[in-house]
């Protein structure tokens, strides 16, 4: 991609997402995503009512009058965005490639996670780790993310979330807030997934096309599968072939909902081509 188009490409997502972040979800996010816990912020004298457990004994002492300890929420998060770049994310049947919706809802995220002065990390992965890039803070860090989002090339396109699980697990020392964004089409990653998300607040954004759960009646049509490069000759015109596509497809959700529940990590779906501001918004509240 020339260099004046990529520009331009981050400049429009940095426009439509950061107006997004600051006027609907910075207060949803702040709300939806605490801090790692509690820390220490001042004494004061003590109050009717207050805590004796909170009694600071060695200031009491010093000054005859009992005070307390005051605590409060340690505010600031690492944000890690898990991106899937697999070569399913290069379809799209609407106005918009999966690819697309995933490169605005990360940009979402980051520019959500910097109005509340958090930390933002990027790892890109097909079925290993393709890239790292570690969190930091500030606007130009987030601007370079949605660069490497709209530019980046994977080395695989087969999808497997195994690893890059692993991976974030011991790479990411602390607790975060952890974002996998993908159309999950892989399997196997359920034990690493609740391994995971012992140590991480893990949120699933599904993505999705129209055309994963319908398929159309064109008649015979060759498919050709973006992840493995095989060729197949479908006849569309068969209802029991769509209608066996329409329930895989509705079983494969089931399925990806049951794991996540079973993991406690939370879920939500968004569809290329329409509005994803609805499901996020409906996990942030969730959450609360």
């Amino acid at each position: 991609m020339e260099t004046s188009e990529l520009i331009e490409k981050v400049r429009r997502i940095e426009i439509k997402t950061r107006g997004l972040s600051k006027h609907i979800f910075a207060g949803q996010y702040h709300s939806a995503f605490k801090g790692r816990g509690v820390a220490f912020s001042e004494v004061r004298e003590y109050q009717f009512g207050d805590d004796t457990r909170s009694i600071d004994w060695n200031v009491t002492a010093r000054f005859n009058h009992p005070y307390v300890k005051i605590f409060e929420e340690e505010r600031e998060l690492t944000v890690v965005l898990m991106v899937d770049v697999s070569g399913s994310g290069n379809f799209g049947s609407n106005t918009q490639l999966k690819r697309e919706l995933i490169t605005e809802l990360s940009a979402l995220l980051a520019f959500s996670a910097i109005q509340n002065n958090d930390k933002t990390g990027l790892v890109f992965f097909s079925d290993k780790v393709e890239k790292f890039i570690p969190p930091k803070k500030g606007r130009k860090h987030i601007l370079h993310l949605i660069r490497e989002l709209i530019d980046f090339s994977p080395g695989n396109k087969t999808t497997g979330l195994a690893e890059p699980l692993k991976f974030i697990t011991n790479a990411i020392k602390k607790r975060a807030a952890v974002f996998i964004i993908s159309d999950f089409q892989c399997a196997g990653f359920e034990d690493a997934l609740t391994i995971a998300a012992r140590k991480h607040d893990i949120a699933g954004l599904h993505i999705t096309d129209p055309r994963d759960i319908v398929l159309p009646d064109i008649g015979l049509a060759q498919f050709t599968d973006p992840e493995t490069g095989e060729l197949r000759w479908i006849d569309t015109s068969a209802r029991s072939v769509r209608n066996a596509y329409h329930q895989f497809s509705l079983d494969h959700t089931k399925w990806l909902k049951s794991v996540f529940s079973r993991c406690g990590v939370d879920y939500a779906k968004m569809t290329t081509g329409e509005d994803y501001v609805i499901p996020l918004l409906a996990l942030f509240k969730a959450r609360k």
